[in-house]
This record gives structure tokens, C-alpha cells and sequence, in this order.
């Protein structure tokens, strides 16, 4: 299975920690965070991933340059972002002859099974569904509203007066159709400019697990403090 993991932020929100580190490379229990993200895609046999890059790329390739990770890794510089949705238009060619493939948002932390999710996507999704998960900062998230088959039927991302706290984790499962609705603008957002078309033909799926966007400091010590915590 292929996916998409988007690591090309800044993490601007993380300073002084990302002045010299990507987001995507700081340090988890002194491990990379990319790492853990290896760790779940062989655990459920995604065998090749797409990496866009742009700050600090060459720390990101420098990493990947000696691949021991087991799986198949191209790497997507962007001059320019992209965007998150842009980065999946411009590279519709890897998944172009997919059924199915997923995204991932680089800059969480993770613990997830995946297993749930591509069933009920296969069942209900077609064209997309979205890991949901309960937040404590829904003005900083993409926040759902489902129907009782768990259609989307209103979606806002960073709401000022959010509905619920129901957000997107970051992790998507999708068809190459998805490809036909982003727009050509560039950059191109999956929670700004992608998903509001889609409301009401795609699903969210309630994520079991682990799941912490590390983008504040806060939220970065509370990862390195729960993540051996876990069950």
C-alpha cells in the first residue's frame, strides 16, 4: 500500500527546538519522530511512501540517504509549498493506478491501528475517510460533524466557535479520485480547500489509540512524558 507523509512544515510553533531541527526529525524518547512513523507503516504493510520536504530538507534526505527502514521512500522537494493538498495534485502520478492510498500528517505522534479504518473505508468511504479523534484545542483543528453512518455533513477547520471536538487526526484513507477535486491554486490546503467540497460524500472514522499533534511546546513535553505511559 502507498501513502503520503506530509513533512514539509516550518513548526514555527515549536521554536527555538525548530530553528536548526524539521519538525518532522525532533526527538521523541531521543528518537526521531519520522521514526515512529516507520514503525506504524511496517506494521501495516504500507511498503512505499512519498515525504515532501522543503524547510531544512537536506536534514530530512540526510536521514533517509541510508534506508534501513524496509520501505520504499521518494522524496518530494518543494521550492515552494505546495500545501498539503497541493503536494497530492502535483504528485497524482504515484498513486494514479492506486485503488486506495493514505495521508498522513508527519508533524503527530502516533499510535494507531489502521486496520479499523481501511475496513470501514471499504465498506462506506469510495472517495475518503477521515482518523478522527477527541481534542482538547478544537479551535486548532479541523472539526467534524457526522450523521449517524458517519457521513461528514459539516466541516470547519480552525473554528473560531467550534461545534464539537471531534477533529481530523491527520490520517486520511482515499481514492486517486480525490485528485479531482483540488483545486489548481497553489498552495493548496486539505482542511482549507479540499474538504469543505466534500462534505457530505465522505466519512470520519473514530480513531483508536494514541494521537498528539507535538506542534507547542506544551504539547511536546506532554508526548515525551505519555509516550512510554501508553497503553
Amino acid at each position: 500500500m502507498k501513502a503520503f507523509l506530509l513533512a514539509a512544515g516550518e513548526g514555527r510553533r515549536l521554536g527555538p527546538l525548530t530553528d536548526t531541527t524539521p519538525k518532522c526529525l525532533v526527538p521523541i524518547n531521543r528518537r526521531p519522530l519520522l521514526f515512529y512513523w516507520f514503525d506504524l507503516f511496517r506494521k501495516f504493510h504500507i511498503d512505499e511512501v512519498l515525504i515532501n520536504t522543503h524547510y531544512l530538507h537536506e536534514k530530512i534526505e540526510d536521514i533517509l540517504k541510508e534506508n534501513t527502514f524496509g520501505i520504499k521512500i521518494h522524496i518530494s522537494y518543494e521550492p515552494k509549498l505546495l500545501g498539503s493538498a497541493g503536494t497530492i495534485k502535483m504528485n497524482e502520478e504515484f498513486v494514479k493506478q492506486e485503488k486506495e492510498f493514505c495521508i498522513f500528517y508527519a508533524d503527530n505522534l502516533v499510535d494507531i491501528d489502521l486496520v479499523p479504518l481501511l475496513k470501514f473505508h471499504r465498506k462506506y468511504g469510495r472517495i475518503m475517510t477521515i482518523g478522527l479523534f477527541y481534542t482538547e484545542r478544537p479551535t486548532e483543528c479541523g472539526i467534524c460533524i457526522l450523521d449517524e453512518s458517519g457521513r461528514i455533513i459539516d466541516f470547519e477547520e480552525k473554528p473560531r466557535k467550534p461545534k464539537s471536538n471531534l477533529a481530523g487526526a491527520g490520517v486520511f484513507v482515499t481514492s486517486p479520485e480525490i485528485i479531482e477535486y483540488i483545486p489548481k491554486k497553489i498552495p493548496a490546503d486539505i482542511g482549507f480547500d479540499l474538504i469543505p467540497k466534500l462534505v457530505g460524500k465522505i466519512y470520519g472514522f473514530l480513531l483508536k489509540g494514541y494521537i498528539r499533534d507535538i506542534g507547542t511546546p506544551e504539547d511536546y513535553k506532554k508526548a515525551q512524558q505519555e509516550w512510554n505511559l501508553r497503553i
